[in-house]
């Protein structure tokens, strides 16, 4: 009895032809899982990029700020909470003047305008980061999803070996 190839189904015809198609789908798969670990790195890396210009932005109250003629700057008042652009600039003598640094030079600068530059950088940053660590967590449970399929097709893969 004879039985024609092109009659069994693919399986029983080429039992590598299934090895390679799951090599083929698990090569994609493990691409696919760098690709998303990379994102998180780059994403990861952003935050903290995010972070340290918040602590700069944080700073720059302190820093940047001088007084006229030698007036001595009031001693920072101890307290848990950590004081705002508008708390900063308002524990300053109202003689003292501010100075924003543009480039290699200090440029004269009014209160107000300084307290809105230093909150407006420290809101647009605050939202980044809350945006940043969104997508931190949702390529996390991609990774995680895509580990699980890894794993599955591994499994299935050694248990038809």
């Amino acid at each position: 009895m004879d039985i024609e190839l092109s009659t069994l189904p693919s399986k029983t015809r080429c039992p590598t032809y299934d090895m390679a198609e799951d090599q083929k789908k698990l090569q994609e798969l493990s691409d696919a899982y760098q690709k998303i670990q990379t994102d998180l790195q780059t994403t990861v890396s952003a935050r903290q990029r995010l972070e340290s210009q918040q602590q700069e932005n944080k700073g720059v109250q302190k820093v940047h700020v001088l007084p006229i003629l030698s007036t001595p700057l009031p001693r920072p008042r101890p307290s848990s909470a950590p004081l705002t652009p508008a708390k900063e600039f308002s524990t300053l003598p109202s003689t003292s003047a501010i100075y924003k640094l543009v480039g290699p030079v200090l440029l004269k600068q009014e209160r107000s305008e300084a307290v809105m530059a230093v909150e407006g950088r420290l809101d647009f940053i605050d939202r980044e980061i809350k945006r940043l660590e969104k997508q931190i967590q949702e390529t996390q449970t991609e990774s995680e999803s895509k580990k699980m399929e890894v794993y599955q097709l591994q499994t299935q893969m050694q248990g038809q070996e």
